[in-house]
């Protein structure tokens, strides 16, 4: 592996390790000693902590091992290999703040009263850790994987999934925790998703790109193969050059924006790039009516 290319890996892993590492220290400091919940496969890791005692970083890596292996089968390496980043990174993060807390270098957030002051930090801490995780392509695997397949497989969207998974862990938890906590786990899931969409820096569902180059037809071969995301090729003439030429139109996830972007740039460093806010999405990839 050459040096641009450890470079470009470098600044992508290591960011994702500052972001699972936030996440881990939100989940130990701030959720966990208050009893509180989180959505997808991480609520899963808290409520058999909470049941049988079982630690999270253990949990955590067992749940998703299969599920990355059923994902790296079905979904292809190129998409999911920072997904593998992420768990490995967040089980190993979590292991590491227990160790701190079990030998008191870390004392935990512990209240009986002021519940919405831990619901505030934890949704600021728990966001900000999957913003930065998500900014630069990664994931923390579960739901995320759970979602991509049923989404390859039957055309469900991804926030779907997600919501439908989240929605049957938290009804579940009610079995071990006090509705009023519930109620304070919803403050933090709602503040966390509002970080989450401020560090991806936009506010909407999705982002529609507008690529002019002389490669546009390589750059949508590339982005169809690689990303299975639907390019339209429209043909233009530039005003100045009255050469014709093709813009690839392409509809994409907050978290793919950086992935897109940066297929573009390896093909035409030169390329005109314009990203558009996107109020709605209906199709294919996206919501299904």
């Amino acid at each position: 592996m050459n040096t641009s290319k450890l470079s470009s890996y470098a600044k992508t892993v290591l960011p994702i390790f500052l972001g699972t590492a936030i996440y881990a220290f939100g989940l130990l400091y701030f959720i966990i000693p208050n009893k509180l919940m989180e959505g997808g496969l991480t609520g899963v890791t808290i409520l058999l902590n909470y049941a049988f005692g079982i630690s999270p970083s253990i949990s955590n890596f067992v749940l998703n091992v299969p599920l990355f292996f059923l994902g790296w089968k079905i979904l292809g390496g190129r998409q999911i290999i920072y997904t593998g980043v992420g768990i490995s990174s967040l089980t190993f993060f979590l292991w590491l703040f227990e160790r701190l807390i079990e030998t008191g270098w870390i004392v935990p957030f512990s209240t009986e009263h002021d519940y919405i002051l831990v619901a505030l930090y934890a949704g600021v801490t728990l966001g900000a850790g999957l913003g930065i995780v998500f900014r630069f392509g990664g994931t923390t695997g579960g739901s995320d994987i759970i979602a991509r397949i049923l989404g390859r497989k039957y055309g469900w969207s991804m926030g779907q999934v997600i919501l439908m998974v989240d929605v049957i862990i938290i009804g579940l938890s009610l079995i071990y925790i006090k509705k009023e906590n519930i109620l304070y786990t919803l403050v933090a899931v709602y503040i966390a998703s509002k970080v989450i969409d401020f560090i991806q820096e936009g506010a909407y569902a999705a982002k529609a790109f507008t690529i002019i180059s002389d490669y546009a037809p390589e750059i949508a071969d590339v982005i169809t193969k690689d990303m299975e995301r639907g390019v339209t090729l429209i043909p233009a003439i530039g005003a100045y050059s009255k050469q014709a030429k093709h813009m690839a139109y392409c509809v994409v996830s907050r978290q793919e924006i950086r992935r897109l972007t940066g297929i573009a740039k390896s093909i035409d460093p030169r390329a005109f790039i314009i990203i558009s806010e996107v109020h709605d999405v209906h199709g294919e990839g996206f919501k299904e009516e």
